[in-house]
């Protein structure tokens, strides 16, 4: 009886807390910052003429329980990279709905950006992918579930609920304008090729059921899908899947039509002290809750220059997730919900001997927001600030 009256209270004390979180506009009590750097320097891409490729075979797998592993290296700064190698990353492939794809390599414009090498789109250091020789039993959920299930249109069709979208392939994305979603690269390509359901990618919208609806239907929303018009791929992710690796699991798609819904802004991630509460949040359509929108939030436990380390129950179906925190916006002066991140999965961590698991989102870098939204809107125009 104690166990359960435990379990009842946990989970009533989850709630009190997403009731705070959704019917506050702060979220949390925070105090006005009074030093927080969040107008970053943007290096500008320069694009060039796009290279064409062959078509795409479509012959990869989807993999929606995407996991990595590594060593301190992921956390450690090891050794800068030269700017020829850092531009090469940042090169993208554009995937067409007609199975054309193209290659855009790219120059960055001013000196300043060598300066963001130290917090851009590049980890300062190579992967090492270690073979472990033990079973290790990984966490999905950490402790008592903390997962919200939300329901009813007054807050699945509210933002900012209502800018998670499902992705045909089983994954989830973000609705970062009127016509763009962001979602992990992993949901539509393996790292050497697009994987089958990418042929005829669709982006789902939930909608509230007709009036005409069945009881059965009542208890689960619709969804309405659009069509994607065509995606895109940073080339620092299209390395082989032996080279694969979470800082650049995240790709863009662009649908035919604009979807007339309220999207999240970007911003580039800022260190987890300067958000609100040093929370994250995100919300997603996890696989073992078929048809249901789940919400989630819990604090940064660890951060490196590309990924944002933390114990956010998720299960797979989640990744491509909008990571979001309340970040300081100097213009409007307030805390402003912003996607920081992608989520992307699950990684392995062996430090000092010792095997740590975390759920992990890519960090928007200044050099990644930079290229992200030159691929939102097509020119340089309006990415100078994160």
């Amino acid at each position: 009886m104690a166990h359960y009256w435990r379990s009842g209270l946990a989970h009533f004390c989850l709630a009190v807390q997403l009731l705070v979180l959704l019917q506050s506009k702060s979220s949390v009590t925070v105090r006005t910052p009074t030093n927080l750097s969040q107008n970053h320097h943007i290096p500008s891409l320069v694009p060039h003429t796009p290279l064409a490729l062959s078509r795409s075979r479509f012959s990869a797998k989807a993999q929606l329980d995407f996991t990595t592993h590594c060593n301190a290296s992921c956390l450690h700064k090891v050794e800068d990279i030269d700017k020829e190698h850092l531009t090469e990353q940042l090169a993208f492939e554009t995937l067409y709905a007609d199975g054309s794809r193209t290659l855009t390599t790219v120059n960055l414009e001013d000196e300043d950006a060598d300066s963001n090498r130290r917090s851009a789109m590049n980890s300062k250091r190579k992967h090492k992918i270690l073979s472990f020789s033990h079973k290790r039993k990984r966490r999905q959920i950490y402790g008592a579930d903390g997962r919200f299930n939300i329901r009813g249109d007054h807050f699945l069709l509210d933002y900012p609920f209502s800018t998670a979208v499902r992705i045909s392939t089983g994954c989830t994305g973000v609705l970062v304008s009127q016509q763009h979603v962001l979602t992990a690269a992993h949901c539509v390509h393996d790292g050497k090729d697009y994987v089958k359901g990418a042929r005829k990618l669709r982006v789902g919208f939930l909608i509230p059921p007709s009036v005409n609806s069945t009881t059965e239907d009542l208890k689960k929303p619709l969804v309405r899908w659009l069509r994607v018009r065509r995606m895109r791929v940073p080339k620092g992710w299209i390395q082989g899947p032996q080279d694969v690796s979470m800082d650049y699991d995240y790709a863009l798609l662009e649908l035919r039509w604009p979807h007339r819904r309220p999207f999240m802004r970007l911003a580039v991630a800022p260190s987890s002290n300067d958000l609100a509460g040093k929370r994250v949040h995100f919300s997603g359509f996890d696989s073992d809750r078929p048809g249901e929108l789940v919400y989630r939030f819990c604090p940064v436990e660890d951060e490196s220059n590309d990924l944002i380390y933390q114990h956010c129950d998720a299960r797979p179906g989640a990744s491509g997730s909008g990571v979001y925190g309340r970040v300081w916006d100097n213009d409007l002066e307030r805390w402003e919900r912003k996607v920081i991140g992608i989520f992307s999965g699950h990684q392995w961590l062996e430090i000092d001997g010792e095997n740590r698991d975390y759920n992990v989102a890519v960090r928007f870098t200044p050099l990644k927001f930079a290229q992200i939204c030159y691929w939102v809107h097509g020119n340089r125009g309006g990415c100078s600030q994160g």
